[in-house]
């Protein structure tokens, strides 16, 4: 007799099909919540753009205090490392700052005074020269050329209301300008003297899970600007430099001052070079012809070349991790929302957003493959359990020395070296150097 083997049955499984309208449902509902999102993210950040501008006269003197302070804080940080007192350490780089800008200007200004009479005089006989270059050229006679002389110089004399009232709100600015230098010069001297000691107290404030993102982000937030400033101002002394031999051997005048325009320039990526240039050309134009401008234009073409292929790469690295069409927009943002302040910003201000976004990003790559690996088994590893486990960033040699060697004083007096390669190690804790 034999015995029958039951076999097992299966149920039938549900259908997971589901209608073209159900789906079409879910694609509205999920484009509408991410556009509420989207819609409120953008009034938070009107908001915000419009609380910056009503408190601007403050924002800017601290945004330049900040920019100024990464210049000067290298110098500080190592006098302190070798036994300097804070308050004395800021006042030497401060006052030594100050020294090397007086002494440049110093010695500018006597070939400003001396060249300009010379350039004038250039740029009558170049009016002469243009006037000739018209009549041969264009047939245009003696009495057209002077209507029409005479009809531009009527219209300046139509506008001068207008061009006093241009004039009077230039120096207005340029007096606001010199208070809000000074401000950003006082700031500096504070954040010089005082800043190390920022991210362990913001540690202490927040607690130990978000002082770990604090003080992360705004380590890397601020190497990354220190680092942009420190690589342009090279840049543009290199620049300076080679821009100023040049001139001065093809006689150009006010080789001097364009050289200094130069190495300002720098600190505004793309745009700032091309106007120190094109002022270059213009002056060598006026004073000593048109072979000498080319002979400029060439000039200023090859330092170019030799930045953007040998001086970028080898100084700056990685540089911003910006293209440069992300910087050209960041510059005529910032120059149509605030001038030239704007356009000086604008690079700097982009670049700390960049370096955020990015350590966003890591961090919600860094959860989602904690979720992925921990689904549910144990409790959800913290925010300095994440931090710890994330491979450390590769940073540059003097972002490495620095961070060795930033102290803070302790409350007994000591002077300790503040671990910052590693929030995570404790809430404000200190560390002996590595």
């Amino acid at each position: 007799m034999t015995q029958e083997i039951p076999v097992p049955t299966v149920a039938p499984r549900a259908s997971t099909r589901r209608s073209r309208g159900q789906l079409i449902g879910d694609g509205l509902a999920w484009t509408s919540r991410w556009s509420l999102r989207l819609l409120l993210t953008a009034l938070g950040a009107v908001l915000l753009g419009l609380i910056i501008g009503e408190l601007w006269s403050i924002v800017l003197p601290v945004l330049l205090g900040l920019i100024i302070a990464t210049v000067l804080e290298p110098p500080a940080t190592w006098l302190r490392h070798h036994g300097v007192p804070s308050l004395l350490a800021a006042i030497i780089v401060v006052l030594g700052a100050l020294a090397i800008v007086g002494g440049v200007i110093a010695a500018i200004a006597p070939s400003v005074a001396a060249q300009i009479p010379q350039l004038v005089g250039s740029a009558s006989s170049g009016l002469e020269d243009v006037q000739r270059f018209l009549t041969e050229t264009f047939g245009l006679g003696q009495s057209q050329i002077g209507q029409a002389v005479q009809a531009g110089v009527d219209q300046l004399q139509n506008s001068a209301s207008m061009i006093a009232g241009t004039v009077f709100s230039g120096l207005t600015v340029i007096a606001n300008g010199l208070i809000d230098l000074v401000l950003a010069l006082v700031l500096a001297f504070l954040f010089v003297k005082d800043g190390h000691r920022f991210l362990p107290w913001l540690r202490q404030q927040v607690g130990t899970s978000a002082g770990v993102h604090f003080a992360s982000v705004g380590s890397r937030a601020w190497d990354r600007l220190g680092g942009f400033i420190r690589s342009q101002a090279i840049i543009g002394f290199v620049d300076a430099a080679c821009i100023g031999i040049g001139l001065v051997v093809l006689g150009v005048p006010l080789a001097l001052p364009l050289a200094v325009l130069t190495f300002f320039g720098a600190f505004i990526p793309i745009v700032g070079a091309l106007t120190a240039g094109v002022l270059s050309v213009l002056i060598a134009l006026v004073s000593n012809g048109l072979t000498n401008a080319l002979l400029v234009l060439v000039l200023i073409l090859a330092v170019q070349q030799i930045e953007g292929n040998l001086l970028q790469p080898l100084v700056q690295g990685r540089g911003l991790g910006l293209h440069a069409a992300v910087v050209i927009l960041a510059v005529t943002g910032g120059s149509s929302v605030a001038g030239v302040v704007g356009a000086f910003l604008a690079v700097p201000v982009v670049a700390v957003a960049a370096e955020i976004a990015r350590y966003t990003n890591e961090q919600i790559d860094l959860r989602a493959r904690s979720d992925d690996e921990h689904p549910t088994q144990g409790p959800r590893p913290t925010d300095a359990e994440l931090f710890a486990a994330q491979p450390p960033r590769p940073a540059g040699r003097l972002a490495r020395w620095l961070r060795r060697h930033r102290t803070s004083v302790e409350p007994d007096g000591r002077v300790a070296a503040e671990d910052r390669t590693n929030p995570a190690r404790g809430n404000g804790a200190t560390a002996t150097n590595e």
